[in-house]
């Protein structure tokens, strides 16, 4: 997969990750048409997920999204809990990753932390070679959001088993990770409200993610055919 491809893969799986709000048609339709010229590799799945989740009007789409990732912290899309938990630690390991983006001039414009997936996968979009090292460092994380969603039959686990495949194969010290916080789960440590350092929000405070629009807050009209 080249470079090109890979930004692709990335960008289109950001936009299929975030709440589906009113533009969700347009949505799945502009993915579904940058991705068209891939005929290879894990665009075919993020296809298929466009295909399948057409049938569904933006109401029930929604729906669907809040009961498979914010009812349960087993599939939640922030990154750092299943390393982490609410603990102190999780504060350090969100301050890291905005540091990352900071690093290479990239403010999001969400109200979302910066260990929410789609986030990830749109700084990955932007600068690949970090943003898939990061994505490379929290892949205990997403193979365990990936048994979750594959568990509870959805059909974001393609998008999700997409972005894996842009990944190098796990490590034995990764598959050791995942086994472990598979069997304990994450630390349950009590934290209370952490304080904001360096603007991320207190720990343990997630943002509501049913009012999240593209990452970036980017018109579905604005992003030409080809780019996302």
């Amino acid at each position: 997969m080249n470079q090109a491809e890979l930004r692709l893969i990335h960008q289109a799986a950001s936009l299929l990750l975030c709440y589906p709000g009113e533009d969700w048609p347009r949505r799945l339709e502009l993915v579904r048409a940058a991705l068209d010229p891939v005929r290879r590799g894990p665009a075919g799945r993020l296809r298929a997920f466009c295909a399948d989740a057409a049938a569904l009007s933006p109401l029930v789409a929604g729906a669907e999204y809040v009961s498979t990732f914010d009812r349960t912290r087993r599939r939640t899309l922030h990154m750092t809990y299943y390393a982490d938990g609410d603990t102190r630690r999780r504060g350090q390991s969100l301050v890291d990753i905005k540091t990352v983006y900071r690093a290479h001039g990239w403010e999001p414009d969400t109200g979302e932390l910066p260990d929410f997936l789609p986030v990830m996968l749109e700084f990955a979009a932007r600068v690949p070679d970090a943003g898939s090292r990061l994505l490379r460092e929290h892949r205990p994380g997403l193979d365990l959001l990936l048994a979750g969603l594959v568990s509870h039959r959805s059909r974001y686990a393609a998008v999700v088993e997409a972005v894996a495949a842009t990944l190098p194969r796990p490590t034995p010290a990764d598959r050791r990770v995942t086994g472990e916080l598979a069997v304990l789960g994450p630390p349950q440590e009590s934290v209370g409200r952490v304080s904001a350092v360096g603007g991320v929000p207190a720990v343990g405070h997630v943002p509501a993610v049913d009012h999240v629009p593209a990452v970036g807050h980017v018109p579905a009209s604005d992003i030409p055919r080809g780019t996302i």
